[in-house]
């Protein structure tokens, strides 16, 4: 992919650490990541509507919505899952500068691009959530009925079947969705939130 040149970065008036006073809170990108039917939507739009009824600035950036628009020219393969990431990466460093938390669920199977995206911030601002989920259990869910097609062969490149999950080696937070509520989970993470002074 060929960069732009000739272009100048200018910088802010009003700066992120000015959003954040008057805000009151802290800003920083909740990265959801886990196998399909793991339950990363689910809860991540739980915490945003638990930030919202909070009074926080919030949004999500869920994986299916954002390729129905900004992403909907790729596909599936290696080099478009990194693309997707990527550009997501960047949607989400622009909230974080607003002074919003923001929420992202997306399988984002590959450890390189999840630290891509991580180097995009600074210290603290990201936040690794693995939602771990046996693939026996997200089968068993398979909400979006992916697998079953999957299984047979009517979606290649299937993460889980016949594409790869890598499994986050050091996540700020580990959700087993197999194991808590909805609830419980959205709880283990505003105690991170709180803990790190965020909100």
């Amino acid at each position: 992919m060929s960069k732009a040149t000739n272009i100048t970065w200018h910088a802010a008036t009003v700066s992120k650490i000015d959003r954040r006073v008057q805000n009151g809170h802290g800003s920083c990108v909740l990265w959801f990541t886990g196998l399909s039917g793991s339950g990363k939507s689910t809860i991540a739009n739980s915490v945003s509507s638990e930030l919202y009824r909070l009074g926080i600035n919030e949004y999500v950036l869920d994986g299916d919505n954002v390729r129905h628009g900004l992403n909907r020219d790729l596909g599936f393969s290696d080099h478009d899952r990194t693309e997707n990431i990527r550009r997501i990466g960047e949607v989400a460093k622009l909230f974080v500068d607003s002074g919003a938390v923001v929420t992202t669920a997306f399988i984002s199977p590959f450890h390189s691009d999840r630290e891509q995206v991580r180097d995009l911030f600074e210290k603290e601002e990201f936040i690794e959530v693995y939602v771990e989920c046996s693939l026996d259990e997200c089968e068993r869910r398979d909400p979006k009925q992916l697998y079953l097609k999957a299984r047979r062969g009517e979606i290649k490149d299937f993460t889980g079947i016949n594409s790869p999950y890598e499994a986050p080696e050091h996540p700020e937070i580990i959700i087993r969705s197999d194991l808590l509520t909805v609830e419980e989970a959205v709880k283990q993470i505003f105690g991170y939130l709180q803990e790190k002074n965020i909100i």
